[in-house]
């Protein structure tokens, strides 16, 4: 019999855990490293009841926790951090740029400029909750911060830092040179790109930044890939050229629609995706917005604020 039931071993020391929660991606990948003082856990899932029996059968079957690593502060990967403070006295280790995403998140001035944002790129219909609804993810404080290019153990074995802002501006990846293992989080995704967007008043050129962020990232010679959600990745370099292809490949899909007439972005949004429904707006219309703000810095399309609504349009 496995001696961790819920767990799906990738390696000797190296062990992953499927977290599923009711909403947003359903499930993300936690992993788990081997260590003599016990296993280092890489995210943690949301703060659900789901994920929370999932992770309490997990350590009920006799894992010890040295600590918690967060790539990122988005309530999917930090979601359980206080908890697993408060019930079973885990350190929690986050990047000072993800202490710094904590904080402003708490910080209810967010919401209301999330909520002017969306209006002034024509959102139809805003949810008052939006913004809200996860904020308890945010409330915990760090036991340990690192920084850009430090080194960090994970279980037994020393991880380079890596800063790759794009999906968010603090998100961070983690390599081994001797394993060639990168944990890529959610800046690099098996089958689907992660949602690239302006989460605050100080993101400036988001897309910009993934595009960077994806070319440094192939300078690391990676055998196996670590996802922080869907399958895992033997042909890292091949993944990040498809989703440079794909963002581009959008990017003149908004060029053509902006050719020869002025839109909003959820026009545009509309044009690319279709009919969206109240449920299912938010990232495309992020996403859309993120590349006309590249667009329009890059001098390919020109920006108008009229009757409180901004419209893209190519230049003359």
């Amino acid at each position: 019999m496995d001696q961790y039931p819920t767990l799906i071993k990738i390696s000797e020391d190296i062990y992953q855990l499927v977290v599923r929660y009711p909403f947003g991606m359903f499930e993300m990948n936690s992993y788990l490293f081997r260590g003599e003082n016990g296993f280092t856990i890489v995210d943690t899932g949301s703060e659900a009841k789901e994920s929370i029996d999932i992770w309490e059968k997990t350590i009920s079957s006799g894992i010890t926790v040295e600590k918690l690593v967060l790539t990122h502060a988005h309530p999917d990967h930090c979601g359980l951090a206080r908890w697993f403070q408060d019930h079973h006295d885990v350190p929690v280790l986050i990047s000072s740029l993800g202490y710094q995403e904590l904080q402003r998140r708490r910080n209810h001035r967010r919401v209301n400029w999330l909520h002017h944002f969306l209006k002034s790129h024509d959102c139809p219909e805003i949810s008052q909750n939006l913004g809200n609804s996860e904020a308890a993810a945010y409330e915990f404080e760090p036991d340990g911060i690192f920084e850009n290019q430090q080194s960090i153990m994970l279980g037994n074995d020393r991880y380079e830092t890596i800063w790759t802002p794009g999906h968010s501006y603090d998100h961070f990846c983690f390599y081994n040179q001797n394993q060639e293992v990168m944990l890529t989080g959610d800046h690099v995704l098996a089958g689907l790109s992660p949602i690239v967007a302006l989460w605050s008043e100080d993101d400036v050129n988001p897309i910009k930044d993934n595009f960077t962020s994806l070319e440094n990232l192939k300078a690391y010679p990676a055998k196996l890939a670590l996802p922080g959600h869907g399958v895992l990745i033997n042909n890292l370099n091949d993944r990040i050229d498809e989703m440079i292809g794909s963002h581009k490949y959008r990017l003149q899909q908004i060029l053509h629609f902006v050719e020869n007439e002025e839109k909003t972005a959820w026009q545009i949004c509309q044009d690319i995706y279709g009919s969206l429904s109240k449920t299912k707006f938010f990232a495309p219309l992020m996403a859309t917005i993120a590349r006309l703000i590249y667009l329009e810095k890059s001098g390919e399309v020109h920006s108008l604020l009229r009757s409180g609504k901004w419209y893209y349009k190519s230049p003359q």
